[in-house]
């Protein structure tokens, strides 16, 4: 017997209602779960006071803007709304400051619904003292298919993986090597023909708020996996010191792990050629760079200065030399300009390698 039109509605409603339960599957070009960026212009400002909007995107809904506020001397409070996981994910911070300022982040966790990044910075010699900077939080799950890139994040704590998060699947692994030295590899998130690509960011992380600072030793390619050296130094003398730390390696993939949103990010550093100078749409090579002075230099990132902003930076080499974001960024129609300055541990202009990377929003 043929069923009635009615039985046959009915069924197709019951199907269609049974597939909108079913989530959708994620992208397979996203891979950041949550995340959020921010600028801290005015270090001295009360919480929570909005950070500026061209400087600021996240995962949130439209509406609530990223807030924050000084709680010290040097002590600042970053509050992203409504994507809070507690102490999971991963964070950077850099300095905004041609003087030789520096910072690190202390932690990490909710307040309710919204996401708060703990930050302390320093002058030259350790001694805390207000600074801007640029910082973004970020946590991921899953895997990615071959083809679209790779990221991968560690969080270090007393010499031990606190967490991480490769998106192979594969284990990352850390080895202290030295007082401050530190072996991570990332498992297959490289390029798999072995050539060198991609980039690296690492941030000191002290929950005691007492000064550190981190750096790249070197870092290269084994097969597909990455080896990065991450060494780190007492800021009050130079000498190598045993830090906690982050560090991420993002390949044809945006500093805060996503892509597609956003199309427009690049990195580069400055040892190195090939595909560790990259930018969406723009590809190999895209992004130029040279020195604009004593221990500084500037970054051009051409194309990539589109909706809001955000830029993180590492210093490359041996020794206790850092490196920071000398001022903002700047626009010139749709080509970003990031002025780098580089130091010695005791603030004076140094020359320097570094890793840079510059993500839009879009």
């Amino acid at each position: 017997m043929r069923p009635r039109p009615r039985q046959v509605v009915a069924v197709v409603v019951a199907l269609l209602a049974a597939f909108l339960l079913v989530p959708a599957a994620p992208a397979a070009a996203a891979t950041a779960d949550r995340f959020g960026f921010a600028l801290v212009d005015n270090p001295t400002v009360p919480p929570w006071t909005a950070l500026p909007g061209a400087y600021q995107y996240g995962s949130w809904a439209p509406g609530p803007l990223a807030t924050g506020g000084k709680v010290a001397t040097g002590r600042f409070l970053v509050r992203f709304p409504g994507i809070a996981v507690g102490s999971r994910g991963n964070v950077h911070v850099t300095a905004v400051a041609s003087d030789g300022r520096f910072c690190e982040t202390v932690r990490w966790y909710a307040s309710g619904s919204d996401e708060i990044v703990d930050v302390q910075c320093f002058k030259p010699g350790g001694f805390p003292v207000d600074t801007p900077f640029t910082v973004l939080w970020t946590v991921s799950s899953g895997t990615l298919p071959p083809g679209v890139g790779g990221y991968a994040s560690v969080q270090v704590t007393s010499n031990l993986i606190a967490q991480s998060y490769d998106s192979a699947g594969g284990a990352v692994t850390v080895t202290p090597l030295a007082i401050g030295v530190y072996s991570v590899r990332f498992n297959a998130v490289g390029d798999p023909a072995g050539v060198l690509a991609g980039n690296l960011q690492v941030t000191a992380l002290q929950p005691n708020a007492n000064p550190r600072r981190c750096k790249i030793l070197k870092w290269g390619a084994t097969g597909a996996d990455v080896v990065a050296y991450v060494a780190c130094h007492n800021p009050a003398t130079g000498a190598p010191m045993n830090s906690d730390f982050t560090a991420s390696f993002a390949r044809e993939r945006s500093v805060y792990a996503s892509f597609a949103p956003p199309k427009y990010f690049g990195y580069l550093a400055t040892p190195f050629a090939g595909p560790t100078n990259w930018s969406y749409p723009l590809g190999v090579g895209a992004n130029g760079w040279g020195p604009s002075g004593s221990g500084t230099y500037t970054v051009k990132f051409p194309q990539l200065h589109q909706s809001a902003t955000t830029a993180q930076l590492t210093a490359i080499g041996d020794g206790p030399a850092y490196c920071t974001i000398q001022a903002k960024w700047l626009q010139f129609g749709p080509d970003a300009v990031v002025p780098v300055a580089c130091f010695t541990n005791a603030g004076a202009p140094e020359k320097s390698d570094f890793s840079v990377a510059f993500a839009s929003s879009v």
